[in-house]
C-alpha cells in the first residue's frame, strides 16, 4: 500500500489538473443529478417490533387519518381582557378554521376546542402519512399565521417536527472562521491555512449532495445531512492538517514538490486511510441497534467520511501540488522551527511523575463520568425552543389553557376484527387511569375492524411520568380489559413513539460498544502488534466518552451553565445520541490514537526505549494533535449555537469528549501509562506473532533517511 499511495500522491501533484478537474466533473455530475433526480430524505424514528409501530402499522392498514401526521392551530385573544366567547372572536376561529381545512393536504379540520378560561381556542389538522408529504405542506401551513384576525396565531405539531430545518449555516460559518485562525496560527500562511479548508468545504458539498441519489438504495433521515455536515466538517479539515503538515516538512528538509507530496500522501496518508476507516467502521456499527433511520443515519455520514478520506489523498495532493513552493508564501506570522522542546518537557514531566498524573487524570475522568448514573433518555419538547418560534409559543399556549399533556397525546389503536365489543370498555379503563387527563370519544372503523383513542395525558411528552404511563396502560390496563379477548390494542403516537426506539437502543447498547470495542482492540494489535496498548486506548476511550455523558447530564438535565448555549430549559437526553455519540466519539478518538502510538512505535522498534519513545512521539505530535483538537472542537462547538436542542446536544458532547481525549487522555493519561507500564505495553503473545498477525504499518513518519527512497516506491 505504503508505495501505491506514494504513486498516488505524486501522480496528483505533477498533474493537478487533471485531478482537480475529475472531481470537478464529478462533483457537477452529482450535483446536477441530484437536482434532477435526488429523492427527498424521510423523518422517520419507528423502530421495528415495538409496540408504538404496531400502532402506526394498524392505523395505516386501516386507512384511518390517526397514522398520518397532525399539526395544531393554536389562538389567543390579541385583546388581553377578551375570551373566545365573544361572537367576533368566534366567527374569527371559525374563518381561521375554514382557511385551515383548505390547506393542501390537510384532510380534516377539527372543531375549535377552547380552555377553561376561554382564554386559548386549538384547532387540531389531520394530514396523511409522511410519505405523501413534502416540506412544502410545512410552508403552506405556516401561511395561516399571515391571515388578518383579531387573534394571535400560533402553530405546531408533528408537521413542525419533521420538516422544520433549525438553521445552521450561522454555527457552520463560526466553525469554518474558528478553523480558519487555528489553522493560520499553526501554519503561519494563507496558502498554507486555506488548501486544508478548500478541500473540507468542496469534499463536504460533494458528499452532501449525493446524499439524496443514496436514498434510492436506502432511505435516509432528514437530520443526517447536519450531523454528517459537523463529523465531515471536523474529520476532514483535521486529515488535511495532517498531510499538510508533513509535506512542509519534507519540504524544509530540500524534497522537491512532488516527491514530498508523495512522500506525505504515503506516510500521513496511510494514518489518514487507517484513522478514517476507523471512523467508518465505528459508525456503521450503529446497524447493531436494528433501528433503521439509525443504521441509515449511520451510512450515510460514513459516506461523508470516506468522501473525505478519499479527497484527502488525491484532492489535496493535488492542491498542494498546484501551490508548489507558495505554501509557505503569504505569512501573517513566522512560525518557530522548534522540535517542540515544550512537548518534550512536558512529556518528561509526565513520565517522572507518572504514578501521580495517572491516578489525578484518572479520578477527574471518573469525577466527570459519574453523572452519567443519572442520565435519563426522553424525548425534548416544543417547550425547550427558543421562545420567538411559533411551535414554542403554540406550546405554552396549549400548556396554560388544556394542561401539559395535550402537547403530547397518545394514540391508541385496537384491532377490534373479532371483537368489536371491547371498544367501550376499554375506553372507560384508559379514561379512568390515573395518568391520562382526557379521552376523546373513540373512532371506529367496522369495515377495517380497527378502533382509535386519543388519550391526553396529565404530564407533559418529556416527563418521566409520562413514560410510565405508557408502560402501564400496556402492562395493566389493557390486559385487563382484553385478558379474555381476541383483541388486541397499542400505544402509539410520536411520545410513545420516541420511548419506544429509546428503550430498543438501550437494550442493544451493550452489544453494541462491546462489538465497536472488540474491532477496534483486534485491528489496533494488528497495527501496533501488541496486547496491552489497544486495550488501554479502549479503556481511556470508554472514559473519555463517559466524561462527555456526564457533561451532557450536567447540562442539559441538571441545567448547569444552559444559559451559556442558549438553552430553555432542562431536557432529558434523546434516545439515540448515546449511540451516535458513541458511534462517532469512540472513532474520532482512535484517530488521536493512530497518530500519536504510530510515532510511539516507530521510535520504539528504532530504540526499544520505552520512555524515550513516548516523549518523542509527544513531541513530535503534540503540536499538531492540539491544532486538530482545537479545529474538531471549534467545529463541534458551533453547532451549539443551533436552536434545536438536538444539535445542541450533539455539539457539545463531541466538543467535549473531543477536548478531554486530546488533553487529559492523550498529553496526560497516555505518557503516564506508558512509563508505569515499560516494555509490557509492546507484549503480544507468542503464538500470535509474526505468523498469527500480519505485518501492517500506519508511520506517518518514514523509518529511512531524506536521502533514501524511504522504501516508498517498492515494499
Amino acid at each position: 500500500m505504503r508505495s501505491n499511495l506514494y504513486r498516488l500522491g505524486r501522480y496528483a501533484a505533477r498533474r493537478p489538473w487533471v485531478v482537480i478537474g475529475a472531481w470537478l466533473v464529478i462533483a457537477a455530475l452529482v450535483v446536477a443529478a441530484s437536482g434532477v433526480f435526488g429523492k427527498k430524505l424521510e423523518e422517520s424514528f419507528g423502530a421495528p417490533g415495538v409496540d408504538s409501530q404496531y400502532a402506526t402499522d394498524l392505523l395505516s392498514a386501516a386507512g384511518a387519518d390517526q397514522a398520518g401526521l397532525t399539526a395544531k392551530v393554536v389562538v389567543t385573544p390579541l385583546d388581553e381582557k377578551a375570551t373566545l366567547s365573544s361572537p367576533e372572536l368566534q366567527a374569527a376561529m371559525t374563518q381561521l378554521r375554514s382557511a385551515a381545512a383548505s390547506v393542501p393536504h390537510v384532510l380534516e379540520a377539527g372543531e375549535p376546542v377552547v380552555s377553561p378560561d376561554g382564554r386559548v381556542g386549538l384547532i387540531q389538522l389531520q394530514y396523511p402519512v409522511l410519505d405523501e408529504l413534502e416540506p412544502s405542506d410545512l410552508e403552506q401551513l405556516k401561511t395561516l399565521s399571515a391571515v388578518e384576525s383579531p387573534l394571535r396565531i400560533e402553530l405546531g405539531g408533528d408537521l413542525f417536527y419533521a420538516f422544520e430545518e433549525a438553521p445552521t449555516g450561522l454555527g457552520e460559518a463560526v466553525g469554518l472562521i474558528a478553523a480558519m485562525v487555528i489553522l493560520l496560527l499553526a501554519f503561519g500562511s494563507i496558502i498554507a491555512m486555506g488548501l486544508p479548508i478548500g478541500m473540507a468545504v468542496f469534499g463536504l458539498a460533494l458528499a452532501i449532495s449525493s446524499l439524496s441519489l443514496v436514498t434510492y438504495l436506502i432511505d435516509l433521515p432528514s437530520w443526517a445531512p447536519v450531523l454528517g455536515s459537523m463529523v465531515g466538517l471536523g474529520v476532514g479539515i483535521d486529515y488535511a492538517l495532517i498531510i499538510v503538515t508533513r509535506h512542509r516538512e519534507y519540504l524544509a528538509r530540500g524534497l522537491a514538490v512532488d516527491d514530498s507530496v508523495g512522500r506525505a500522501v504515503a506516510t500521513a496518508g496511510r494514518a489518514v486511510l487507517f484513522a478514517g476507516g476507523t471512523v467508518v467502521i465505528a459508525i456503521l456499527g450503529l446497524a447493531v441497534a436494528g433501528v433503521p433511520f439509525m443504521t441509515a443515519g449511520g451510512i450515510a455520514i460514513s459516506l461523508i467520511v470516506l468522501t473525505m478520506v478519499l479527497a484527502s489523498i488525491t484532492l489535496l495532493p493535488a492542491f498542494l501540488g498546484l501551490a508548489g513552493h507558495w505554501i509557505n508564501r503569504l505569512r501573517v506570522r513566522r512560525v518557530r522551527s522548534s522540535h517542540g522542546v515544550g512537548w518534550a518537557r512536558w512529556a518528561g514531566h509526565v513520565s517522572k511523575h507518572a504514578v501521580a498524573y495517572a491516578v489525578g487524570a484518572t479520578v477527574l475522568l471518573l469525577a466527570l463520568a459519574a453523572p452519567v448514573l443519572a442520565l435519563r433518555v426522553g424525548t425534548p419538547d416544543d417547550g425547550v425552543l427558543p421562545e420567538q418560534r411559533t411551535e414554542r409559543r403554540a406550546y405554552d399556549l396549549v400548556a396554560a389553557g388544556f394542561g401539559a399533556g395535550s402537547n403530547g397525546p397518545l394514540v391508541i389503536a385496537v384491532d377490534i376484527s373479532r371483537d368489536p365489543a371491547v371498544v367501550q370498555p376499554l375506553f372507560e379503563a384508559v379514561r379512568a387511569d390515573r395518568g391520562i387527563a382526557s379521552v376523546a370519544p373513540p373512532s371506529v372503523n367496522t369495515a377495517a375492524g380497527v378502533a382509535s383513542l386519543i388519550a391526553v395525558p396529565t404530564t407533559g411528552p418529556q416527563d418521566a411520568a409520562t413514560m410510565t404511563t405508557v408502560e402501564r396502560l400496556r402492562a395493566e390496563v389493557f390486559p385487563s380489559v382484553l385478558r379474555n379477548s381476541p383483541a388486541k390494542a397499542h400505544v402509539g403516537g410520536q411520545t410513545a413513539t420516541l420511548a419506544d426506539v429509546g428503550a430498543k437502543v438501550n437494550d442493544r447498547l451493550p452489544w453494541f460498544i462491546g462489538a465497536v470495542i472488540l474491532l477496534s482492540v483486534v485491528l489496533l494489535t494488528v497495527v501496533f502488534r501488541s496486547v496491552v496498548v489497544p486495550l488501554k486506548a479502549a479503556l481511556m476511550n470508554l472514559l473519555s466518552i463517559g466524561a462527555s455523558f456526564g457533561v451532557l447530564v450536567m447540562i442539559f438535565q441538571w441545567g448547569w451553565a444552559a444559559d451559556l448555549i442558549g438553552l430553555e430549559s432542562t431536557v432529558p437526553i434523546l434516545p439515540f445520541i448515546p449511540m451516535f455519540m458513541f458511534a462517532v466519539v469512540f472513532g474520532l478518538s482512535m484517530d488521536y490514537e493512530v497518530f500519536l502510538l504510530s510515532r510511539i512505535r516507530e521510535e520504539y522498534v528504532r530504540t526499544h526505549d520505552n520512555t524515550a519513545s513516548t516523549i518523542h512521539g509527544i513531541t513530535t505530535t503534540g503540536r499538531v494533535i492540539t491544532s486538530a483538537a482545537l479545529i474538531m472542537i471549534a467545529v463541534f462547538v458551533s453547532f451549539s449555537l443551533a436552536d434545536d436542542p438536538t444539535a445542541k446536544m450533539f455539539g457539545l458532547g463531541l466538543a467535549t469528549a473531543v477536548f478531554v481525549d486530546a488533553t487529559i487522555v492523550r498529553l496526560v493519561l497516555v505518557p503516564a501509562l506508558m512509563k508505569l507500564l515499560g516494555d509490557a505495553n509492546w507484549w503480544t503473545p507468542s503464538w500470535a506473532a509474526p505468523k498469527v498477525l500480519p505485518e501492517v504499518r500506519v508511520d506517518v513518519e518514514s523509518r529511512a533517511g531524506v536521502g533514501a527512497d524511504d522504501g516508498l516506491v517498492s515494499e
